[in-house]
């Protein structure tokens, strides 16, 4: 078996699909393909880390690179020291998944998760190396062999840039919970807060290795939306495995997602002249309310597909400031080459304590449309294309009239498994739910008669 990149690196269920032969295999190629380094290597807190990450470190030293390692650190704090030290990294995490799940994500030298056409490389020389027993290209010995050390104290050169990005100013006066998730933020996240000034309360800090994302985090904020409230807290943020997304909750205990965080961050740098161009890039995802908003302030959009290198493209062909996800993703450019949670939690709690501002209030800058999302299982994602796609995209046109300025519809293949997804925004549930549900039964009608397969 070999692996495929998705829309964040490769991920598989730890020692089934993503074993150590094939992670091995893997850190061998991307020490080919991006460079021998010196790599840095860190990790989440899976039970299956430590086993995967001696895996990669092996083939790294295998091609002669050499490697520091982190232990737990987030993602954007390997991809800080990816940069500070020039250096190609990775990062043993599958985010959001479930403990038995694990992956790997790469980083170019500087901290920038890697092009397609370098992911078309390692896939291509994987598959090759897999297939040849006994290896490919002349083996190293001696000195050729690459070294392994740990980095001294990574934590704290993370944590010290994320409270040098406010510029002197703290957190004095704000209480905040964080929901860690049992993930890679449960020390750096609470430390970097409180080393700003503010009152923290910290739920999910205990990672045994199965904990992480279970029943809480960025994807089950219900704990923390209690917590706020009975804490009388400003606000609370819950981050996700890897801690490189997040989604805030407000004082009254409602969810504040990655559109309401792009809005209250990109008027507030507005404001201050911070946000070059007037401009954010945003993914086709990002709710039409957010679109609206923004278009009232003035600030122009830039669409890309989904996934955060994909914003982080379109925001250096653009020179934007800012850019995310709905998801929670959101990269402040002049601070990180990469999604980080904890930095978007720590300006948005620094625009709640300039402003005076309850977060329920600057929140309502984005009037969210009901927003319905269906995937929609097919024999092949192709169905969507040639001839015999016309009448679904004739019923995907008519939709659209339907709606109007009113709402939206988007329709887009998975870029990893033969699945369809089908989003409606609409002015009300029930016409999202109704527009959905047609072009979904439209969609599974045109997969049964075969159209598309190969």
């Amino acid at each position: 078996m070999t692996l495929r990149f998705g829309t964040d690196g490769v991920r598989g269920v730890a020692n089934k699909e993503l074993t150590p032969e094939l992670v091995t295999a893997l850190g061998r190629v991307a020490a080919r393909v991006l460079g021998p380094g010196p790599w840095v290597v860190g990790r989440d807190t899976r039970r299956s880390g430590p086993l995967l990450e001696a895996a990669l470190v092996a083939g790294l030293c295998a091609e002669g690179a050499d490697v520091a390692t982190t232990g737990v650190l987030p993602t954007p704090g390997v991809a800080y020291l990816s940069q500070s030290r020039g250096a190609p990294a990775a990062v043993i995490s599958a985010s959001h998944n479930p403990f038995p799940d694990n992956g790997i994500k790469l980083f170019a030298p500087g901290g920038r998760k890697i092009p397609d056409d370098a992911e078309r490389r390692i896939e291509a020389e994987l598959a090759a190396l897999v297939d040849a027993p006994g290896g490919t290209g002349p083996a190293r010995d001696g000195a050729a062999v690459g070294m392994w050390a740990p980095i001294d104290d990574p934590a704290t050169a993370y944590v010290h840039h994320l409270v040098g990005t406010l510029d002197g100013r703290g957190l004095d006066g704000i209480a905040c919970v964080l929901d860690c998730g049992n993930g890679a933020a449960f020390e750096v996240a609470p430390r970097a807060l409180r080393e700003l000034g503010a009152t923290v309360t910290v739920l999910n800090d205990t990672p045994d290795g199965t904990n992480i994302n279970a029943g809480c985090g960025s994807t089950d904020p219900s704990a923390l939306q209690r917590a706020v409230v009975e804490h009388g807290a400003h606000a609370g943020l819950a981050f996700d495995g890897d801690a490189d997304r997040v989604i805030a909750v407000d004082e009254r205990g409602a969810v504040v997602d990655g559109d309401q965080v792009l809005a209250i961050a990109a008027i507030d740098l507005r404001e201050r002249g911070r946000l070059r161009n007037d401009t954010i890039a945003v993914t086709v995802m990002s709710n039409l309310g957010l679109r609206r908003c923004l278009d009232a302030a003035g600030i122009a959009l830039v669409e890309t597909a989904v996934g955060d290198r994909n914003v982080l493209v379109a925001m250096e062909d653009h020179d934007l400031a800012l850019g995310g996800e709905q998801s929670g993703h959101v990269i402040f450019a002049d601070h990180a080459t990469t999604g980080d949670g904890t930095l978007t939690g720590i300006v948005l709690l620094d625009v709640v304590a300039r402003s005076g501002r309850a977060l329920s209030d600057l929140a309502t800058l984005v009037v969210r449309l009901p927003q319905v999302l269906r995937n929609v299982r097919v024999a092949s994602r192709a169905v969507l294309d040639g001839p015999d796609a016309a009448p679904f995209w004739a019923e995907v046109a008519a939709t659209e009239a339907r709606l109007g300025d009113g709402g939206r519809v988007l329709v887009r293949p998975s870029g990893t498994e033969p699945v369809v997804r089908v989003m409606i925004e609409a002015d009300t549930e029930e016409r999202a739910e109704s527009c959905a549900e047609h072009l979904v039964e439209t969609l599974r009608a045109l997969d049964q008669t075969g159209a598309g397969r190969h």
